[in-house]
């Protein structure tokens, strides 16, 4: 055991090193060149053909779900409990200046997630269901030569690891230990039961989650079409209010961030003192919230009701502005501006954030901060179970798909009542692995992208 830890640790700290978070910046920087900065000289556009689509009730075709609640299903996948505890995370170690750092691999990122989901919506192919099924595995099927054929299968396998590990048991695990953290603080229940009320929690969450997923991919994008926006404007409301209660510090802390950026001993008082930790921190933050790179966010969009790739591209683009720019820079604002004391060079994590709500509204909105880690990581458990099982169908056809997903939402009782270290660090390795065969194929693809990109753009002069 001890031996495979130490092989998980260095492949983990080479994965979400500074290698791969150069090759994922690298790709970012050269998409954006590519498409002329897409992500910001047509966001507007962007906005109008995705925010703009949030009421429309038009019906998908059998085997689909609408653009919105495409998006909707890959934003459950991404916005988890690493929005709450993760940007705490990089605070902490990074200092202020992380955050700028995070909104840099965001804008970076918007391409990137445009260009897998276009990809997986053009490459996607009708399962033996009918259903769409799409994502890294199939634009490298399907768009490159069979001699890359094994970057499908690499990505496939990494996937469906990954899974049980970051989107199942470490997401229900969060989900306890808030309901845990509120039902204590209001006496509803004792210490000497929080073991029994952690095992009636997780069969309840696996029964969630097997109804949910086991309804196929139409009771998926309904459930996560209501889920998310709920989640979301609940959050956005949560700091906003600290925003406005703390208004006077706001300008203090925007500085502290663009200062932090370049110096952070300035702001931290040496104790974070290099731009590089900064740096990295940030960037791998960003990296890891909103996927860009990843690819998964993409086998989501291609189940979309769309015959426009570069139109869910855009929605893409709204995702990780959604989930990088818009919700962990609320995180970063609640802690921050509420003057909550961060132990700087010190891991943190949702106590933090949860601190800086409780010192904004008082102890009784640990309730509201428990409902709103329950929603982003019972989400997050929602969207990667549809990831495992399109990596499963991949590799050995629709008839795995209703066994794996049987023992994945069973999983959510081994995630409520275990200690989940050995867990988390082997499927946050195999979650960085997807990275490699990912980042090969949109490179390589890139051209593919650019076609597609420029004779949409012809077609809707906007």
């Amino acid at each position: 055991m001890n031996y495979i830890e130490t092989i998980n640790s260095y492949v983990n700290g080479f994965i979400w090193g500074v290698p791969a978070m150069i090759c994922i910046i690298g790709v970012g920087i050269y998409l954006s060149v590519r498409t002329g900065f897409l992500q910001i000289r047509k966001f507007g556009f962007a906005f109008r053909h995705t925010a703009g689509k949030i009421f429309d009730k038009t019906e998908a075709a059998d085997g689909a779900i609408t653009p919105f609640q495409a998006l909707c299903t890959a934003l459950a996948g991404t916005v988890g409990t690493g929005n709450i505890a993760g940007v705490a995370g990089a605070i902490a170690l990074g200092g202020p200046g992380a955050v700028f750092w995070m909104w840099i691999s965001a804008i970076l990122g918007m391409c990137t997630k445009f260009a897998e989901v276009t990809l997986a919506v053009h490459f996607r192919e009708k399962n033996a269901h009918g259903d769409w099924v799409g994502g890294p595995m199939y634009y490298i099927k399907n768009g490159l030569s069979k001699k890359w054929q094994f970057l499908a299968v690499l990505f496939s396998i990494f996937g469906a690891v990954a899974v049980f590990g970051t989107g199942n048991a470490t997401q229900v695990n969060t989900i306890v230990t808030a309901l845990n953290t509120a039902f204590l603080n209001y006496g509803v229940i004792s210490n000497g039961q929080v073991g029994t009320f952690n095992l009636v929690a997780g069969i309840i969450i696996a029964i969630c989650l097997g109804l949910v997923l086991l309804g196929g991919i139409k009771r998926i994008g309904s459930f996560t079409e209501k889920l998310v926006p709920f989640m979301a404007l609940l959050y956005v409301a949560l700091g906003l209010g600290v925003i406005i209660i703390n208004i006077k510090n706001v300008p203090g802390v925007f500085a502290s961030i663009f200062e932090g950026a370049f110096a952070p001993k300035a702001v931290t008082g040496g104790i974070v003192g290099s731009m590089f930790m900064s740096m990295r921190r940030g960037v791998s933050r960003g990296i890891f919230s909103n996927e860009a790179g990843l690819g998964t966010g993409s086998i989501a969009h291609a189940t979309s009701h769309t015959n426009e790739p570069v139109e869910q591209g855009l929605f893409g683009i709204f995702e990780v502005f959604t989930d990088t720019i818009v919700i962990c820079t609320l995180t970063a604002l609640i802690i921050l501006c509420s003057g909550v004391t961060v132990n700087y060079g010190q891991a943190a994590g949702a106590e933090l954030t949860i601190a800086g709500l409780t010192v904004s509204y008082g102890k009784w909105v640990s309730v509201f901060a428990a409902v709103a880690l329950a929603c982003f990581a019972f989400s997050t458990a929602i969207g990667w179970g549809l990831y495992g099982s399109r990596c499963l169908e991949f590799l050995f056809g629709t008839k795995i798909i209703k066994p794996f997903l049987l023992v994945y939402s069973m999983v959510a009782i081994v995630g409520a009542t275990m200690d989940l270290g050995f867990i988390w660090d082997i499927s946050d390795t195999f979650n960085g692995l997807m990275l490699i065969p990912n980042l090969i194929a949109v490179f390589m693809l890139s051209g593919t992208v650019i076609k597609l990109t420029k004779d949409y753009f012809q077609r809707h002069r906007d």
